[in-house]
């Protein structure tokens, strides 16, 4: 009988694992939708083809070599993973039922499915940054590298056991680890390729280029927060017993206020700022509010969680002004919604979770960022010398669809100019 209670607690396990993999997964609809929309018409069917294509490429790579070098079995240092290639057997009856204090209770394959989706999350956060001019297969080669070595390095860090783990810095579901380690690496693409026609004038003030269908880009961020259930609460790894079944049920609570929040305190700020309500500030603003409390979802209460995610909607907006400023041109935020919300969100850890210090919270974030950008920066320059990263003049004027792809996805009306 006791078997068979391990058991079920291993399949129910495992089930919910299998479960918020299929939620983060279904994020990559929302990552779509969400570029699809920001950008204007002549590019939309460029973007989706990044969005879909760097799915496939992350889940092929990560499956060859990215999750075994994200979680060795015989690591060479707390700093130099080990490299293996694809998956072992899965977990047999008699270790379940083993008794044993490190016994499995849920499946391996559960597990590297769930970190394949998170992958390939992490390198859809770049091709919203890079939109419009950076060239589709480019990018793709550089996704490859991306999920192959750049990422599943600076996750063992934390989540293989390295030695940001083993120095104490905390990071529940991925505000540094996935979130900002995209924005590093997308900081570094967007520095590499430049801003879009047109972005600023010849003074280095901003020019506003509307998306093309901001119902698309709306729909976009609801599949998103519909999908941050299963990456927050997935990462809770376990549900089969009253005690975490309670906790997963709380990090819900906490990711959807958050997320309400955040996206009601940019809303306001946006309103008192420009005197209009702007969506895009809307749309980003729940995003802000989800990667803040993305780094920490099950300690804080309701109501920090609702403070926490405000502060991430209200980051979000100075920081999208901010990189104007400095001419980083970002056409759908992604830099501001991943990267200055999930600094705030990891110090956030600090206010609830007694085990987080400030010094390590700033190593950890320190050395994800150093290494996003620099790996990113170094990779981009060695494609840039092969094949080049961005499109002509002309093909940025026409559009990406038609030269990259050979179609529209509206062919009814007139492509922008």
């Amino acid at each position: 009988m006791d078997n068979l209670v391990i058991e079920i607690g291993y399949a129910l396990d495992t089930f919910y694992f299998l479960i918020s993999a299929a939620l983060v997964m279904w994020m990559a609809a929302g990552f779509a939708m969400l570029e699809a929309g920001l950008v204007r018409s002549k590019n939309t069917v460029e973007i989706l083809n990044k969005n879909a294509l760097l799915y496939g490429i992350a889940c092929i790579v990560y499956l060859f070599v990215g999750y075994n070098v994200m979680y060795p079995a015989n690591p060479v240092s707390s700093v130099i993973p080990g490299i293996e290639f694809f998956l072992g057997a899965d977990n047999g009856a008699a270790d379940v039922v083993s008794g044993a204090d490190d016994a499995p209770y849920y499946s391996t394959m559960a597990d590297f499915i769930f970190q394949a989706v998170f992958a390939a999350a992490t390198m859809s956060i770049v091709s919203g940054a890079v939109a419009e001019r950076m060239r589709l297969w480019p990018f793709l080669i550089f996704a490859i590298v991306m999920v192959a070595v750049i990422y599943p390095v600076e996750g063992y860090w934390k989540w293989g056991g390295g030695f940001l783990d083993q120095m104490g810095f905390q990071d529940f579901a991925g505000s540094v680890v996935v979130h900002m380690a995209g924005a590093s690496a997308a900081l570094a693409a967007v520095i590499m390729v430049g801003a879009r026609k047109g972005r600023y004038t010849k003074e280095g003030k901003p020019v506003a280029i509307p998306g093309a269908n901001l119902p698309m880009a709306t729909l976009g961020m609801f599949i998103l927060w519909m999908g941050w259930f299963g990456f927050n609460g997935g990462s809770e790894l376990k549900i089969a017993n009253v005690e975490e079944a309670n906790a997963v049920a709380r990090v819900f609570v906490n990711t959807n206020a958050a997320a309400a929040a955040g996206m009601v305190a940019a809303a306001l700020l946006a309103r008192f700022l420009f005197g209009k309500t702007d969506l895009t500030m809307t749309i980003n603003g729940a995003l802000a509010g989800l990667v803040a409390i993305t780094a920490e979802p099950l300690l804080p209460s309701a109501g920090m969680a609702t403070f926490i995610g405000a502060v991430g909607g209200l980051v979000v907006v100075g920081s999208v002004l901010l990189l104007d400023k400095l001419k980083l041109d970002d056409p759908v935020g992604a830099i501001s919604v991943h990267g200055s919300a999930g600094i705030w969100g990891i110090f956030a850890v600090l206010i609830s979770n007694p085990d987080a210090t400030f010094i390590n919270q700033l190593i950890g974030t320190v050395v994800v960022f150093a290494w996003m950008f620099g790996a990113t920066m170094v990779t981009l320059m060695i494609i840039k010398a092969v094949m080049g990263l961005r499109a002509s003049d002309e093909e940025e004027m026409e559009g990406m669809d038609v030269h990259e792809c050979g179609m529209t996805a509206y062919p009814e009306f007139t492509n922008d100019k």
